[in-house]
């Protein structure tokens, strides 16, 4: 799937670490180092630019190795680009860990995925069909 990208960050653009691997990483072009003290947290640009196809979003997701070393995610994980967002794409982090954490500009911060969705047409009722689980919710499964 192309999509388009402007690339005014200097870093390359993002790619998949890996020939089977679901994000691309995505670096930080930030022109100060960015200090998160715990539980800080900050918007860090990438420098990108995106054109991102009708009917897709691109996922912003944590690095799984930037989670278990210093604890540090992303906040509203995952985000959410929509296709008619034309703006720079940036990275909500924040240090969930007990000491502070430094991004330096071109450091790994995220993972990118393309995603297909579907959008929603609503029919209104006056009840839903029963299913075993009801309306059980939060942990009501059993399943631990």
């Amino acid at each position: 799937m192309k999509v388009k990208v402007i690339n005014k960050s200097g870093n390359a653009l993002p790619a998949y670490a890996t020939e089977f691997s679901a994000g691309l990483d995505v670096r930080s072009n930030n022109t100060d180092t960015i200090e998160l003290k715990p539980l800080g947290r900050a918007i860090v640009p990438t420098g990108l630019y995106l054109e991102i196809p009708a009917g897709y979003e691109v996922q912003v997701r944590p690095r799984s190795g930037l989670a278990a070393k210093k604890g540090v995610t992303v906040l509203n994980a995952p985000g959410t680009i929509d296709a008619d967002y034309r703006g720079e794409v940036c990275v909500i982090l924040v240090n969930l860990g007990a000491d502070p954490v430094v991004i330096e500009r071109g450091e790994r911060i995220a993972q990118l995925v393309l995603a297909k969705h579907e959008v929603i047409e609503w029919e209104e009722a006056d009840e839903l069909a029963e299913s075993e689980r009801g309306a059980g919710g939060f942990g009501s499964t059993g399943v631990k």
